[in-house]
């Protein structure tokens, strides 16, 4: 069983090396990880040299390359690299658990290795010093974990720091042209849940560290209140990210999808295009909603009444 673990990396000198450390202090210890820069300025591609001197498990895929693609197409680089049967998302700046890798390769031995999988777990939300603010990242921030295709399609509970894919899962991104992706880790979740399984694990497998560089990260109280003050902000921001959920949904319907998923797909991707009865119904019958009560009253009430709507 051949195990890949993918890590993108930019301007990450503050944490990496404690990073890469817990990834060495795996139980599970048959793995290659392969690190792609994405450009960084400070001392971190240094930080990769010498562990990928010291460690023949760790290999540095561009160390004389500093071109900047984003995190998406680095991670769908770094996942064209190598061919695996196994392969592992990581952050540059968390900290996995001894018994990360053991706990997901695990369940996926319960899948058949044909269809499309991804397994994840929780998270421990911690701060920069690694003191736990949340004990569980799904229940403070999502209620509870995505597994089905209709709940993924409108919100992600996939962190790509504790998301593992198999390689039929892999071969389903890499194969086909997407266009306008949220985040590959929504992406594959979406993959995953339409044609194959998408399994959550309910065990913390990581800390996941919130910090001031944080590009992305957990929704923290403070960002919820700055969201609230701007309110013509926060419902542009509601607006944004449905059109981008629908355009990230749409790539599903050039792929094979079962005629029951491409109607909930398509349905949804074209819900806006449609009169009030017809928006109302189709809310009813498919069921597209959030995590959250108030998070889903929010949604279907945008949606129906189209308050502060523009047209593409």
């Amino acid at each position: 069983m051949k195990v890949t673990i993918l890590m993108s990396t930019y301007n990450g000198e503050n944490f990496l090396a404690e990073q890469i450390e817990s990834i060495q202090q795996q139980t599970y210890t048959d793995w290659t990880l392969l690190i792609r820069d994405d450009g960084s300025k400070d001392k971190t591609r240094d930080i990769i040299k010498r562990f990928s001197l010291e460690d023949d498990r760790i290999v540095f895929i561009n160390p004389d390359q500093t071109e900047n693609l984003g995190v998406i197409k680095s991670f769908f680089t770094l996942l064209k690299y190598q061919e695996s049967d196994f392969y592992f998302f990581s952050d540059q700046d968390d900290i996995w658990l001894p018994e990360k890798l053991y706990v997901q390769l695990d369940e996926a031995n319960r899948y058949p290795s044909d269809k499309p999988l991804l397994v994840y777990t929780d998270l421990k939300v911690v701060n920069q010093d690694l003191e736990v603010l949340h004990e569980s990242m799904i229940r403070t921030q999502s209620d509870h974990a995505n597994t089905e295709l209709v709940q993924e399609m409108t919100e992600n509970t996939v962190t790509g720091g504790v998301a593992m894919i198999n390689h039929a899962l892999a071969e389903l991104w890499t194969g086909n042209e997407v266009r306008e992706l949220l985040m590959h880790d929504w992406y594959l979740g979406l993959l995953a849940s339409a044609f194959g399984n998408l399994v959550y694990v309910d065990q913390p497998t990581e800390l996941y560290r919130q910090h001031a560089d944080n590009v992305l990260g957990a929704r923290t109280l403070r960002k919820r209140m700055q969201n609230w003050i701007r309110p013509q902000t926060l419902f542009n921001k509601y607006w944004k990210l449905i059109r981008a959920s629908q355009n990230q949904a749409e790539n599903l319907l050039s792929l094979p999808l079962d005629a029951e998923k491409k109607e909930l797909v398509e349905n949804f991707v074209t819900i806006m295009d449609q009169g009030l009865g017809e928006r109302y119904r189709r809310l009813k019958t498919y069921g597209y909603r959030k995590n959250r009560a108030f998070h889903t009253f929010v949604f279907t009430s945008l949606i129906l009444t189209k308050f502060m709507y523009k047209e593409d």
